[in-house]
């Protein structure tokens, strides 16, 4: 991307610190008119600001006047103490890693954009009877992909309604190949069971070329085929038959319904439009493929007060495609600056043209204009729901005498049954509400520790968190630090988490259990502190309502973790353990023996006797299952 030298000048020492317009100016005698990127840094060597220039020489020399400048600039060039230049050869690579070193540096004077994971697509896989399933990532699997989907729950609507029209199979590769009689799904009309040939390999083929069509946009020809076939099952009084063609075009209809809007003429398009009000802005974004909406998310990217629709739009464009691919038309509510830099770097990345329009009349911008309705209400909601936090954390510091009120609150909670399955859990809440992409599991690991000691668990956990802090974010800029910890329990896992504090060297981080009261029931919630009484709030206090909020939440994604793992561990197949056994010999032991543990418990000879498993495998497989006792 960038040159093979990469020029970069350290600048001045900043033993003594000069800052502003005088250390800026102090860059111009040497700095090229090449295209590149620039950083402005403080006097503690932390980035203050990231930006691209077409040609560094003429931008940076901007920073150097002592006027025309707004106050969000003029408090970052009172601040920059050093800068750092990476020239590139053209401008597109310049745009592309000024995108990219935003995303990792995270200045505090760029646009942020905050939430940016990566959303779910269908797969059909190749396969001679093709799983459809949910995928998340890089398309790495081989399969045919469709998506973007706004959201999991979007996709799960759509796969609930496919399988009830095409019957295609949901299950793993290794179930389909280990399945000796049709599952539930068969027999609630949700699969056509072709683990077990109840459908046949040419029919089964129809059913998937007829979902990818409907993925793709042809529902109308879908439909009418169905209609036609069961209009032909009535005639010929299969009325089962017809019955069963009914639900199917049933099923499609309703997943038309769910996705609302469907544009007549833009077949493949992002909507994206920007609302900001009060230094605040709200990003929406619809998702149009095959003439169908697969959904809309919102994102509220971190800006300044005096920064323009222009500068926040292109920053979310760079940053929100810098890991997701592109339409082939984007429709934005605002212009952006440098519109051919971006459709040159979009259409690089996805290899075939990518367009960004600004419509102002017609179908396109309609729907413009609906995400801009959204973009307007999703901020409103936000912003009232940001006050009302802030007046939350303002009572939970003087509650619990803290010094001001907390931007990053960790709730820790542990989840087992007898000791198994163990799992630490940590959730993260701040001003903006829960911090999902902070979420934390452990998977408890101590040999040593006593099934079911909570106090051990909670020891382990909070110790492992503490060492991945101290790496992490050793001189705490990055805030990755919590300003308040909540540990669900009582005295008892607060003293084991003052003596992992006092182990680690932390002195500083206050922390905080909560424990159900006598009758174990909300609103007589206990709170214990290091060498204090117990304490507890007013039963109609909203601020002991916030923290049932919070230890309800850790306890959730505690539980839905163990039970996670304590599913993948059910499902293990040992037979899976053994090498040799592929799905074959496994799906011909399943059926010799009717289930692993029948086979863990047969003897050599009737090992032997099973059809593809040979003397030396049947020996290997003997061995294992009386080796592990």
């Amino acid at each position: 991307m960038a040159d093979g030298q990469g020029d970069m000048n350290d600048g001045p020492d900043s033993a003594d610190t000069p800052r502003g317009v005088e250390v800026i100016q102090s860059y111009l005698r040497t700095l090229e008119t090449s295209p590149g990127v620039y950083r402005m840094l403080d006097d503690h060597s932390r980035v203050l600001y990231v930006g691209k220039a077409r040609n560094l020489k003429a931008r940076v020399s901007n920073y150097a006047r002592l006027n025309g400048h707004s106050r969000r600039i003029e408090r970052m060039i009172r601040e920059t103490a050093s800068m750092m230049f990476l020239t590139t050869r053209t401008e597109t690579e310049a745009l592309l890693l000024e995108q990219n070193l935003i995303k990792q540096l995270k200045p505090k004077f760029n646009v942020l954009l905050r939430d940016d994971k990566s959303f779910p697509n269908i797969i059909v896989t190749n396969h001679a009877f093709p799983q459809i399933k949910k995928h998340r990532g890089a398309k790495s699997e081989k399969g045919q992909y469709f998506g973007p989907f706004a959201s999991a729950g979007a996709v799960n609507r759509v796969l609930n309604q496919l399988q009830k029209a095409f019957l295609l199979r949901n299950c793993t590769d290794s179930q389909f190949e280990g399945r000796t009689r049709p599952c539930l799904l068969h027999q609630i009309k949700r699969c056509s069971a072709p683990c077990v040939g109840k459908i046949s390999e040419e029919d089964y083929a129809a059913s998937v070329r007829d979902a990818a069509r409907y993925l793709s946009g042809k529902s109308t020809e879908i439909q009418e085929k169905l209609a036609a076939d069961m209009m032909d099952a009535s005639e010929a009084m299969e009325f089962e038959r017809a019955a069963a063609l009914r639900d199917r075009i049933r099923a499609l209809t309703q997943v038309q319904t769910a996705q609302g809007i469907n544009p007549q003429t833009t077949a493949e398009a992002d909507v994206i439009a920007l609302y900001m009000e009060n230094g605040q802005a709200c990003v929406q974004v619809f998702f149009i493929r095959a003439n169908q909406n697969w959904g809309n998310k919102d994102f509220y990217p971190r800006v300044g007060d005096d920064v323009g629709p222009a500068e926040v739009m292109e920053a979310f464009l760079g940053q929100f495609y810098d890991q997701k691919e592109p339409a082939r038309l984007l429709l934005l509510s605002h212009a952006i600056e440098d519109e051919d830099l971006m459709c040159q770097a979009l259409s690089d990345k996805l290899g075939r043209k990518v367009e960004i329009s600004v419509p102002q009349r017609g179908e396109k911008a309609e729907l413009v204009e609906g995400a801009l309705r959204n973009a307007k209400e999703s901020l409103g909601r936000k912003m009232s729901e940001t006050a009302t936090q802030a007046k939350l954390l303002r009572g939970l510091a003087e509650a619990f005498g803290l010094d001001g009120p907390p931007q990053r609150i960790e709730v820790y909670d542990n989840s087992h049954i007898q000791g198994t399955n163990a799992v630490g859990a940590m959730i993260v809440s701040g001003p903006d509400g829960f911090m999902k992409n902070q979420y934390r599991k452990f998977n408890i690991k101590g040999d040593d520790l006593v099934p079911g000691d909570d106090f051990g668990m909670m020891k382990e956990v909070l110790n492992r968190r503490l060492v991945r802090l101290k790496k992490d974010d050793p001189d705490r800029s990055k805030g990755l630090w919590p300003d308040l910890m909540l540990i669900d329990g009582g005295a008892g896992q607060v003293s084991a988490v003052a003596e992992i504090m006092r182990e680690q060297g932390v002195e500083d981080v206050p922390f905080v259990g909560v424990a159900k009261g006598v009758d174990r029931d909300h609103g007589k919630e206990e709170f214990h502190r290091v060498g204090e009484r117990a304490f507890a709030l007013r039963h109609n206090d909203p601020v002991l309502y916030f923290v049932q909020r919070l230890r309800d939440e850790a306890h959730r994604f505690a539980i839905g973790t163990h039970r996670a793992k304590r599913a993948k561990a059910q499902m293990a197949n040992p037979l899976d353990e053994v090498q040799g056994v592929g799905a074959a010999r496994k799906r011909a032991l399943l059926q010799h023996f009717g289930s692993a543990k029948a086979v863990s418990r047969a003897n050599l000879a009737d090992l032997k006797a099973v059809d593809g498993v040979s003397e030396a495998l049947a020996e290997r497989i003997y061995a294992f299952f009386h080796e592990r006792g």
